[in-house]
């Protein structure tokens, strides 16, 4: 089943246990408020240690892919060419960054508007979430690099095939001949 689908109906049943959850005890809103920070540290706790383990295994190999262009760009993707170590750690930067945000936009929902149900709602979805990041698979799981897997890693849309970065040789020499001729301009 589409990780996108999952998220969905991974929500959908969060919403009806969390509205059988009574939130106006505050011996219970404790509990969901720890329970919301553990999950976060964990979540976390493990992308810094993937960081580490990248940073540890030190994989130089080089990897080349045209990147996918802006939706609102006429700009066709350009060619990247980093080593799997830098593509890995920006990847865990990303998810980060995005744990990050989920923090803050938690924050403000409970502390400033009041919200209780989301807290227990985003705790399911972050471990869901982390269990689904693809470096944590690779990093931690030991799974190996192939399939849906490979670097650079395919973005997986809610409906349709996996869209993302072009691979293959011919995209590769032709993003090569378009900086060729810019180069020579």
């Amino acid at each position: 089943m589409n990780s996108g689908i999952q998220n969905i109906m991974l929500s959908l049943g969060a919403m009806q246990v969390a509205r059988r959850i009574p939130f106006d005890d505050p011996e219970v809103l404790n509990y969901v408020r720890l329970g919301y920070i553990a999950s976060q540290v964990i979540i976390l706790g493990t992308y810094f240690y993937v960081s580490y383990k990248v940073k540890q295994q030190n994989d130089q190999t080089v990897l080349k892919y045209v990147d996918t262009p802006s939706p609102m760009s006429s700009d066709p993707g350009g060619l990247v060419t980093t080593t799997v170590r830098d593509y890995d750690l920006s990847e865990t930067s990303k998810l980060l960054r995005g744990a990050y945000l989920g923090v803050a936009m938690m924050a403000f929902f409970h502390i400033y508007m009041k919200y209780t149900q989301p807290l227990f709602i985003q705790a399911l979805m972050g471990l869901k979430n982390l269990y689904d990041a693809k470096p944590v698979a690779i990093h931690i799981f030991g799974k190996k690099a192939e399939g849906d897997l490979k670097r650079p890693f395919k973005a997986a849309p809610m409906f349709g095939p996996a869209t993302g970065p072009q691979t293959d040789a011919a995209s590769i020499t032709e993003a090569e001949k378009k900086i060729g001729a810019k180069k020579e301009e």
